[in-house]
């Protein structure tokens, strides 16, 4: 069965309203939030009795409180019944997460003050924080890795992970438990969806409530995530994914479109996919190759199903493609273009830039180091992707000399007036008081 995509067209001076639409589509669903909402609501009263009775309504799985968290014996049984080469393959994932993240880690800094003392940040990893590992319609083994490895690197002594069990026995995947106990997870649960981002944030009678919650899920755990901010702090809204890429007549059309289905056959339906160029028979021959490769996929359901969130669009020039990218401001962004370098330039809303030919999304999904963990559904304009300092904390320091606050007092003085706040000004005046006399 074919798999046809529509095109849109582009013009910058006369935009089409479609893409319009398709550009703005909201990063959670107002739908999703509703039942979210709901769920959360039920944990909060319910506790474990609710995580039981969720996990049977959505999961079809049969725990009881006792069971919820996953215990050593069975981590290390996961560990023990791994292959050589599936170790190995861990192993090798972890060392590079972990040069990236540590390459990238911000450090402690500071400057002299104006009049010797010192000025500057210091970085310290979160206590306790909430992974969630989406485990519905494939063992996500990359992502456990891409999450917990960077937890572990920030020195985050407490890391909670959360994930479904696939199995009515509450079996989690043999090789998704392996990976979450080689990469660092000091307590394990087997729930899922919106259920777990509830027990994370507020917890329950066995598992108790995280600073911050990690991790991308479908549209019901990225509407989750989002109404309990505040309670606990989050990585960003990363929902179903989505990638986008920028092509002229030089791209191979067979490498587009095995890259194009590579994200619609994740599962959820919402997945999108945006191939922006200003060739048309680019367009033409891709949509071909679609058609000849997806026959031979065993995820074709999957990827038919997403292919309602696909689109080609033929762009006046590359620059204006770019702008449609720009405007998208897509999860994962592939550039395929004759200098795909100087097209990175023009690149100013994305979750990950794949640049050139030989760098697939895949390779971010699996192999090269930044975490796959990136923001969706146009928030890439505002958000950037999971990192080591996403499990840290920022305070600034601030040592200030007997000169340093004379000279500031002031601008103290004047401000603390100006805004009517007295008693700052006394806090600073007062230590240059005279003594009582005795």
């Amino acid at each position: 069965m074919p798999l046809p995509i529509q095109t849109l067209k582009w013009t910058p001076k006369d935009p089409d309203p479609e893409l319009e639409a398709y550009l703005r589509t909201p990063a959670t669903d107002p739908a999703a939030e509703r039942v979210a909402a709901e769920t959360i609501a039920a944990v909060r009263a319910g506790g474990d009795a609710a995580l039981v009775r969720l996990a049977a309504q959505y999961d079809g799985v049969a725990l009881s409180p006792e069971t919820l968290a996953v215990p050593k014996s069975e981590r290390t049984a996961a560990l023990d019944a791994a292959t050589p080469e599936f170790k190995r393959i861990l192993a090798e994932t972890i060392r590079r997460i972990a040069a990236f993240g540590k390459a990238g880690m911000r450090q402690d800094w500071s400057i002299a003050s104006a009049r010797g003392g010192i000025l500057g940040e210091q970085f310290t990893p979160i206590d306790r924080v909430g992974v969630y590992v989406p485990g519905g319609t494939a063992p996500l083994v990359s992502t456990a890795l891409m999450t917990l490895v960077l937890a572990k690197v920030a020195g985050v002594p407490e890391i909670v992970a959360c994930t479904p069990a696939r199995r009515a026995d509450g079996a989690i995947d043999p090789h998704l438990l392996c990976a979450i106990e080689t990469a660092g997870a000091t307590e394990v649960y087997r729930i899922g969806g919106t259920q777990a981002i509830a027990a994370l944030a507020y917890g329950t009678e066995t598992i108790r409530p995280v600073r911050k919650i990690v991790g991308p899920g479908g549209p019901y755990v990225a509407a989750a995530k989002k109404l309990v901010y505040g309670q606990v702090d989050l990585d960003m809204v990363a929902g179903p994914s989505e990638i986008a890429i920028l092509a002229d007549d030089t791209a191979n059309p067979a490498h587009i479109a095995a890259d194009f289905m590579s994200q619609l056959e994740h599962g959820s339906g919402r997945e999108r996919a945006l191939l922006a160029t200003p060739s048309a028979f680019l367009l033409k021959n891709v949509q071909a190759e679609l058609d000849r490769q997806i026959e031979t996929l065993s995820r074709a359901d999957y990827i038919r199903k997403a292919s309602a969130g696909a689109r080609f669009v033929l762009a006046e020039t590359l620059d204006a493609a770019a702008d449609v990218v720009n405007r998208f401001a897509p999860e994962h962004l592939e550039i395929q273009t004759r200098e795909p370098r100087l097209w990175l330039r023009k690149i100013k809303n994305a979750g990950a830039i794949f640049v050139g030919a030989w760098t697939p999304e895949s390779a971010g999904d699996f192999a090269a180091g930044p975490s796959h963990v990136l923001p969706t559904g146009g928030t890439a304009a505002c958000f950037s992707g999971l990192t080591v300092d996403s499990f840290r904390k920022r305070s600034s320091i601030i040592a200030y000399t007997r000169a340093d606050l004379l000279e500031a007092l002031p601008v103290i003085e004047t401000l603390a007036a100006t805004e009517g706040l007295d008693a700052h000004a006394r806090s600073a005046a007062i230590r240059f008081d005279a003594p009582p006399a005795p």
